[in-house]
């Protein structure tokens, strides 16, 4: 048998190889969990509530939802093409007019879905990761 000659590498401090670091870069996949639920964010900031784009943006930092305005703004446009969002213009005494975005009937029926949805990610979730700390 014949062997290449490379050797593995301990772990680094942070625990993982630095092959192991590139494969697995954490912060894409802690942002493709967040874009994962964006749509489904933004749904519930609107539920009940007209807002324009800016209130949607500080509504999503201040959870800590890291989101750029070149983010939201496609995101917004497809929800309202998909008719779950309409927009009307109002005037602003602090500025241009603004749009406000708000959910349709479709949209409040799409987004009752995903919160059955999203509560059985969630229990299922827990079930999973709350066996592995036992």
């Amino acid at each position: 048998m014949q062997t290449t000659g490379t050797m593995e590498q301990p772990p680094a401090r942070g625990g993982l190889h630095k092959k192991q670091k590139d494969i697995m870069n954490v912060e894409n996949t802690k942002a493709q969990m967040r874009k994962g639920v964006l749509e489904y964010c933004i749904l519930s900031i609107l539920n009940g509530h007209d807002k324009y784009a800016s209130e949607i943006l500080e509504t999503l930092k201040d959870a800590k939802m890291l989101v750029v305005e070149g983010t939201i703004y496609p995101l917004l446009t497809r929800l309202k093409n998909a008719g779950l969002l309409n927009y009307r213009w109002e005037e602003s005494t602090s500025g241009p007019p603004r749009k406000y975005y708000t959910l349709t009937e479709t949209g409040k029926l799409f987004l009752k879905e995903l919160d059955t949805t999203w509560d059985e990610l969630r229990k299922a979730t827990n079930l999973v990761t709350n066996t592995k700390k036992s």
